[in-house]
C-alpha cells in the first residue's frame, strides 16, 4: 500500500486483490491518475476514483469505463487537464460544443477528435485559431 502511495503506477505489480480494493486504487490514482490502468474494470468504472485520476492526468481518460468515457462531468475533468483527451471520449461527446470548446483551450488539436459537425463550426474554429493558425 505504501509503494502505490509513493509511486501510483506500481499499482501494477500490485496482486489482483489489491488492484480491487477501492482504497489502495484511490490511493494509486490520487498520485499518479495513470495508475487507474492497472484499476480492476469494475473500479475504472467508480465515478470517484476516475474523476480523482483525470484530475491529475487527463490521459487516464483512456483507462476509464465506456460509461465514464460518455460522462460529461469526467470528460470536461480531463480534457480541460489534456485537450486530446477527447479521443477517449465518447462520440456524443466528441460532438458537444462546450466539451469541445474546453478541450480546444487547452490544446488546439484536440480539434482532430472533435466531430465533423464541429470541426466545421465557425466558434469552434476561431477559438483554435486564437491560439494558433495551425488549426486552419
Amino acid at each position: 500500500m505504501e509503494a502505490v502511495r509513493q509511486s501510483g503506477p506500481s499499482l501494477q505489480f500490485a496482486n489482483e486483490q489489491l488492484q480491487a480494493d477501492k482504497d489502495v486504487v484511490m490511493g494509486a490514482v490520487k498520485q499518479d491518475g495513470r495508475a487507474l490502468e492497472y484499476a480492476e474494470s469494475q473500479l475504472r468504472a467508480d465515478k470517484d476514483i476516475v474523476m480523482e485520476a483525470v484530475k491529475l492526468h487527463g490521459w487516464a481518460l483512456q483507462y476509464a469505463s465506456e460509461e465514464l468515457q460518455e460522462d460529461k462531468g469526467i470528460v470536461m475533468e480531463a480534457v480541460k487537464r489534456k485537450g486530446r483527451a477527447l479521443q477517449y471520449a465518447g462520440e456524443e461527446l466528441r460532438a458537444d460544443k462546450d466539451v469541445v470548446l474546453a478541450a480546444v483551450q487547452e490544446d488546439v488539436w484536440a480539434l482532430e477528435d472533435a466531430s465533423e459537425e464541429l470541426q466545421a463550426n465557425r466558434e469552434v474554429v476561431m477559438e483554435a485559431v486564437k491560439k494558433t493558425g495551425y488549426a486552419l
